[in-house]
């Protein structure tokens, strides 16, 4: 099994051009973001990848932005969600997969089920693959919704950031070992972003300080990986996802950023890649004691 990374656009304020030049240097393979807003934009992202051989997760989010509009009804998110994996289009190429923010904490169980079951219709009618992220505000917000909806519908897939649920649950995810093992079996693609108890992003995954919270997050994406290669997947997906919006510790007053975001999606790219490959090593150690 192969680790393919990409790069987020949440919170690169240069280029496109830039953050193809970051995403070729640190040698990721594509870049995850929305679909531009204006026609000409997406046509311009389409060509930029493809130009240079890059592949692309689209990322939708149904009914608002990160946090979903309160009052939206299941319908209007539904209806959302079809017209965003239409707009792909306009870019001209095809995703890799979508990763979905859908849904919403405040639904019952029921109405979060029917909310995945018809947007996985949908996405089966479409011929697009999608995969449903674990994100405070929506359905997937904690442990054990997410085990409550996925014990109903066992053949969605999600991506998994264990960063929500540490903040959400107030401890580290590795604590809520049994719901990190049953989300593992239907997990697609991880955003590796390292929360602690108090927040959804430590100030640096690097940090000793830290050094608990990121082996906490490396022990639950060993979870994802092991799942993923005893299913027969040819290759995983992560994309590091540090992020801007009240997520980058910022000094008070001065509203100085504590560190460049870049810098830090970088770090926990290449130590995720060494990661994996002293994972994979030892398992085949593993194997060939066995």
């Amino acid at each position: 099994m192969q680790l393919k990374r990409f790069k987020t656009l949440w919170g690169h304020e240069g280029a496109l051009q830039e953050a193809i030049s970051q995403v070729i240097e640190a040698d990721f393979d594509g870049i995850e973001a929305p679909v531009p807003e204006t026609p000409e934009d997406a046509r311009a992202f389409g060509q930029a990848l493809s130009d240079n051989q890059l592949l692309w997760i689209q990322e939708v989010c149904t009914a608002g932005s990160y946090v979903p509009r309160r009052d939206a009804s299941i319908d209007e998110h539904l209806q959302d969600f079809e017209a965003k994996l239409l707009s792909a289009r306009k870019v001209g190429i095809t995703p890799d997969f979508v990763n979905v923010m859908g849904g919403c904490d405040a639904w019952p169980i029921d109405d979060s089920v029917r909310f995945f079951s018809e947007a996985q219709n949908i996405a089966d009618r479409l011929s697009i693959p999608v995969s449903f992220e674990t994100h405070r505000g929506r359905s997937f917000f904690s442990p054990w919704n997410t085990v409550a909806i996925l014990e109903r519908l066992p053949d969605i897939d999600i991506t998994c950031d264990f960063s929500h649920w540490a903040v959400v649950c107030e401890r580290l995810p590795h604590i809520e070992w049994d719901s990190i093992e049953r989300a593992a079996q239907q997990a697609r693609h991880i955003h590796s972003r390292v929360g602690y108890d108090q927040g959804p992003q430590v100030p640096h995954p690097a940090a000793p300080e830290y050094a608990e919270a990121l082996a906490s997050h490396q022990s639950c994406w060993e979870a994802v990986w092991r799942a993923q290669q005893e299913r027969g997947l040819a290759y995983t997906t992560m994309t590091p996802e540090f992020g801007t919006d009240g997520y980058l510790h910022l000094l008070p007053f001065t509203q100085a950023p504590i560190a460049d975001l870049w810098s830090l999606n970088r770090w926990i790219g290449d130590e995720e890649l060494a990661h994996f490959q002293r994972w994979q090593a030892a398992r085949t150690q593993a194997q060939k004691i066995a």
